[in-house]
């Protein structure tokens, strides 16, 4: 008869214990040996029932009863034996669990001539139990997005610096924790996978193997394997469609095993070592699920504490387990990627933080844009009721809360940099690998939050902008020594608060552009007038145009001109814009800047006939009423403002809409300076009206990407004014 639930619970408990007491014990040393014998008197009865796992257990018990009776200590042997019996048993018990069949342990005995994981593991689609574990899955997902930005991080860090033992720490910690939660759930391409991974990381700890960049290099790669199989977690939990795609990790496994062998001949199984852990947090009592059920605890507090209620230690002899501490969220949940779970609800990870789902933040920001709207509103309407009545003094207090209620709900938007500045790190590391370069790769104020939906938007610009300094702006190692340059290239990736904008600026110390090259190709590009007099500003913005590149061949990695004219379109799309600054055989800085949220603007609101609409502040230099005879007009351009000896195009915003216009001459309305990419033009309106914050509403599929137009707004007398996009507008112009 099969092992029975209640029989199965207390297998994985002693397999905890026996988890625990091979991490302690030590070769050539006596202790633990009588307990770990005892543990395995007690697997081999508990797994009587399921003969593929009574005997290999009653196998290594047998060897342990020989080494007892001689009197030896514990040998690397015998070790490795108890080490690979204890994750080969996590292994069986979780696919016990699940329902299907236990995969053979080994031809061999683990303790004769062959290591029972010799034959190998072998590809397979991941299994998922979504009606078992389907919460703990969607908690699972969480950590593991967690802990795979850590080992990125933390890995980077240590191919600068292999001596710095808490990068090392904390890498180990991570696959450790992803291979036991993996285990418990019984996904086992993820598990084997970083099992691998935490046996070679532990080689490194123990100072049996020297990190280099081969095996940093493998680690990266075994760590992208497992960002894959996560990602299938979060499709699976999101359609609930189970995968069908095998992620491919069996050459991983080979890989990582090879590397580990000169450590010591053959590579040791893993053992269960467990890094000093970080003080554990508080945790909030939860009722304690049913013994062996998985899913009998759907409001679990902590993925971490649900292993350890499904599997409660002695008080005497706590047992490792399978999850290590999971250090707490930030407040505002990570950027999960687009086939993300939508969580039901908050799943808090420790007393002082949660996880919320993106789609209610988003349902928040509404409600809080519709109440700001109506406090606009109830704010016009006390406008013409006497002063110091009770409505204007309640209106007043209206507006104090409804602005840090807005403040508030904004800022669970944001979400720091942090992440996608150490995406571009590991971008950096392995296109500086790739093209031969040598790079040291620099981040400042990678703690600076930013809207979510804007990072999320910044990210293939930065990309770009990445390969673009790595490709066109380092030199080759020989030039930079013949330059007299240090053989290491920098990149330095900042950002910063400025104003009301946040600016992402990326600084390289290469060759810098060269503004006649970049002349002498737009010309045979015949993206300008040969003729054309242009400004040193003017001349480097030219490599944002659609098709430019001054690369002598097409790569995989640059030549076909389409980088740079992604970078200033999505910006543009952003409401953003870029600066270059460059010095020939110095260095470029690439500066981008960028409103803090694309949910509420600051405008400044002008009219036009009967109608009005909102202009964004960011755009706008200065507003003036300007002198007759400032006003000229230019053969084929059409009338000019001479503004402090400089000529600007005046466009008229009438003309562009069709509307019936009071001021048709400049000098009867209002000229609004415009600055738009590096280029400044003076927008012709009736009146200015006023200056607030406004909330952005999307126009709808049939207004959608009308030219000139960004959104919608409800002004405080409840009228709508369009929101004017000052880049499309001017270029349609």
């Amino acid at each position: 008869m099969p092992i029975s639930p209640a029989a199965l619970s207390q297998l994985e408990e002693a397999l905890n214990q026996l988890a625990m007491e091979c991490m302690l014990a030590q070769p050539g040393t006596e202790e633990g040996m009588f307990s770990c014998f005892g543990l395995l008197s007690e697997l081999r009865d508990l797994c009587s029932d399921e003969p593929a796992l009574a005997k290999p257990v009653a196998a290594v018990r047998d060897e342990m009863e020989r080494v007892l009776e001689s009197g030896s200590p514990f040998t690397e042997a015998i070790l490795a034996a108890l080490r690979g019996l204890a994750t080969w048993l996590a292994e069986a018990a979780g696919q016990l669990r699940a329902g299907r069949q236990i995969a053979a342990f080994g031809a061999a005995s683990p303790v004769g001539p062959g290591d029972a994981a010799a034959a190998g593991p072998t590809d397979e689609v991941m299994v998922l139990d979504l009606e078992e574990n389907g919460d703990l899955l969607v908690e699972f997902y969480g950590e593991a997005v967690e802990h795979l930005q850590m080992i990125e991080s933390a890995l980077l860090a240590l191919e600068r610096k292999p001596d710095d033992p808490e990068a090392l720490n904390s890498v180990f910690r991570s696959f450790h924790t992803i291979k036991g939660n993996a285990g418990f759930l019984g996904l086992a391409p993820m598990r084997t996978l970083a099992h691998e991974v935490e046996t070679l990381l532990d080689l490194a700890r123990n100072r049996r193997l020297a990190l280099n960049p081969a095996i940093v290099t493998e680690i990266l790669r075994s760590r992208d394997a497992l960002v894959e199989l996560t990602q299938q977690v979060a499709q699976a939990i999101d359609t609930r469609i189970l995968p069908t795609q095998v992620v491919p990790v069996v050459h991983l496994i080979r890989s990582i095993r090879s590397l580990a062998a000169p450590a010591g001949g053959a590579p040791t199984r893993a053992p269960f070592p467990a890094p000093a852990p970080p003080a554990p947090a508080p945790v909030v009592a939860a009722a304690a699920p049913a013994a062996g059920s998985a899913a009998a605890a759907p409001h679990l507090l902590d993925f971490s504490a649900a292993i350890s209620q499904a599997f409660p230690a002695p008080a005497a002899a706590p047992a490792a387990a399978p999850a290590a501490a999971v250090p707490a969220a930030p407040p505002a949940a990570a950027p999960a990627p687009k086939a993300g779970p939508r969580a039901e609800g908050a799943a808090p990870v420790s007393g002082a933080s949660v996880r919320v789902s993106t789609e209610k933040l988003d349902l928040l920001m509404d409600v809080v844009g519709e109440l700001v709207i109506v406090q606009s509103q109830l704010l016009e309407t006390a406008r013409g009721t006497p002063e110091n009545t009770n409505l204007q003094r309640d209106v007043q207090q209206l507006s104090r809360l409804t602005k840090e209620l807005q403040r508030n709900a904004m800022s669970l938007r944001m979400i720091p940099l942090r992440p996608l500045f150490q995406k571009m790190d590991r971008l950096a590391r392995d296109l500086g690998h790739t093209l031969g370069k040598k790079v040291r790769f620099q981040t400042t104020g990678d703690e600076t939050e930013l809207d979510r939906t804007v990072v999320e938007e910044i990210a293939d610009p930065l990309v770009h902008m990445v390969r673009n300094a790595l490709d066109h702006g380092l030199e080759s190692e020989a030039e930079r020594i013949a330059a007299g340059k240090p053989a290491d290239g920098t990149i330095h990736l900042k950002a910063y608060h400025q104003g009301s904008s946040l600016v992402i600026e990326l600084q390289d110390d290469g060759r810098g552009i060269d503004p006649a090259r970049i002349r002498s190709k737009a010309n045979e590009l015949k993206l300008v007038a040969g003729d054309a007099v242009l400004t040193r500003d003017e001349t480097l913005g030219l490599i944002f145009a659609p098709g430019f590149s001054t690369a002598a061949q097409v790569t995989s990695v640059s030549g076909r001109g389409v980088g740079m004219d992604v970078v200033k379109r999505n910006i543009e799309k952003l409401r953003g814009k870029v600066e270059i600054t460059s010095e020939l055989g110095r260095g470029s800085t690439f500066k981008v800047r960028l409103p803090l949220t694309l949910a509420i603007i600051d405008g400044l609101v002008v009219r036009v006939g009967a109608d009005r609409f909102i202009l964004p502040s960011s755009a706008v230099q200065m507003a003036l009423r300007p002198a007759r005879e400032a006003i000229s007009t230019v053969h084929g351009a059409g009338d000019v403002l001479d503004l402090r000896g400089r000529l600007l195009p005046i466009h008229r915003l009438h003309q562009r809409f069709g509307l019936t216009a009071c001021a048709q001459a400049p000098w009867e309305g209002i000229l609004v300076i415009l600055e738009v990419s590096g280029k400044v033009s003076a927008l012709l309106v009736d009146e200015m009206v006023s200056k607030q914050e406004v909330v952005i509403k999307n126009l709808g599929g049939y207004m959608q990407g009308l030219p000139g137009i960004a959104g919608g707004a409800v002004l405080g007398d409840g009228n709508i004014a369009l929101i004017l996009d000052p880049g499309s507008l001017l270029e349609a112009a």
